[in-house]
Order: structure tokens, then sequence, then C-alpha cells
């Protein structure tokens, strides 16, 4: 059963909103008070949030701003205001749809349903599992474009992420230079593969624990380099 939180200062809206969608099968919580309303928003978990604009304390877009820097569940933005000034507002600070006062009850209950359905569906497609390589204490999360190293994330630019990644995917592979660069850059290397040993510099220096004895990215002389297993 979806949860829904209404943030409504007109007890009387607030209620019919509140039956309406309990007669459709929804579980419903609501809020008087703004702040009250917004801290419940962030503290707890709802599949969808109905705010209305004006209240008391703190108005209904501050607190969509709040709520959409810390989550992706729908919003659905209630006023009596019909200025498309609010609407461009309220949109832009990540509401997923706009409502005028006075609407009709069965129009309410429709577009909470059809977000909830639409946020399933994108819920559901993005479900399967990020791609992931761990060798030896290194954990790329190629979906995510992240790295941890013993468990702490390190940062890396596009093309080291690109490069380790690559290294990483190939173990005991000896690349020479020219090859990565053509691989990484999609460049034919024509005088620049000193760009591959800069970046190969950068990378062990994230991951390795002495880089004058690398173990993950060994140098093989006169040839290239290779992610060791």
């Amino acid at each position: 059963m979806s949860k829904v939180l209404i943030i409504e200062d007109e007890v009387a809206i607030a209620d019919l909103e509140k039956d309406y969608l309990e007669l459709s099968g929804f579980e419903v919580e609501t809020e008087n008070d703004g702040m009250v309303g917004l801290k419940r928003a962030l503290s707890e978990d709802f599949d969808m949030y109905i705010l209305d604009l004006m209240l008391p304390g703190i108005d209904g877009f501050e607190i969509c701003r709040q709520i959409r820097e810390e989550k992706n569940t729908p919003i659905l933005m209630v006023s009596a205001k019909k200025d498309d000034i609010d609407k461009i507002r309220g949109l832009g600070l990540g509401a997923d749809d706009y409502i005028t006062k006075p609407f009709s009850p069965s129009e309410l209950v429709a577009r909470v349903k059809a977000h909830l359905a639409r946020y399933e569906r994108l819920i559901g497609s993005n479900m399967m599992e990020n791609d992931i390589i761990e060798i030896r204490g290194i954990r790329i999360d190629k979906t995510a474009r992240r790295v941890w190293v013993n468990g702490e994330e390190k940062q890396f630019t596009t093309k080291e992420f690109d490069l380790l990644t690559f290294l990483a995917e190939h173990p005991n592979h000896v690349f020479t230079k020219e090859e990565l660069f053509r691989e990484i850059w999609d460049m034919e290397s024509i005088g620049d593969i000193a760009t591959v040993t800069v970046h190969i510099k950068k990378i062990r220096e994230k991951i390795e624990m002495n880089t004058n004895k690398p173990q993950y990215i060994e140098t093989i002389w006169g040839v290239g380099y290779r992610f060791k297993l």
C-alpha cells in the first residue's frame, strides 16, 4: 500500500484529500504545520508528498526544495494561486505536478495514481544491480563510476576512471602505451602517449600502498602496463 504525506494547513481540505485517497487504497498521513511536515518528510519513508504552497512558517516551495535535495519521491503541489510563475517556480524546484484549488477530489486521486505508477516503473527499470569489478581490495562500480580502495572511496577523473577500469577488466594482459591511448582517448597516439604515463602515475597514487612497488598496475619495461591479479 502506497503511503502519502499531505502537508496542508487548512484542516478541512487536508481531511477531504485524505478521505478520497484512503477510499482509493492509499495510506495517508496529514500535517497542518509546515515545519513538522518537512521534518516528517525528511525523516520518514513516504511514496508521495502533497504540498500546499501557502503554509505558516515555511512555504511549500522551501519544503519542496529540501525534500528534492534528499529524495526522488513524487511531489504534487497544491495552491489557490493560478499564476504561471508559481507553477514554473514549483516545477523548477523539483515538483512533479501542480494543481490549483478548487479541484475535484477525483482529479487529485487520478494524478496521485499516475505519478506513483510512473515512479514505480522508473524504480523498476533501475532495479538491476550495478556492474561491479572487485580485485584484491579494489572495488570499481562501473554503473555509478565510483572507486573504493580497501573500503575508502577515492576520487578519479573521467580518464583515470576509464583507464583503471579498462586495465582491471583485462587482468594480466599487457598493453602498450599506444594501445591504451587509442582505447581510452580514441585517437592515434601521435606524440601524445606521455599522457598515459601521467595518468598511470596518478592512478597509482590513489590505489597503491607504495607507488615504488606497485601491487596492482605493473610496468612491463619496454612494453607497457598490465593489471595484476
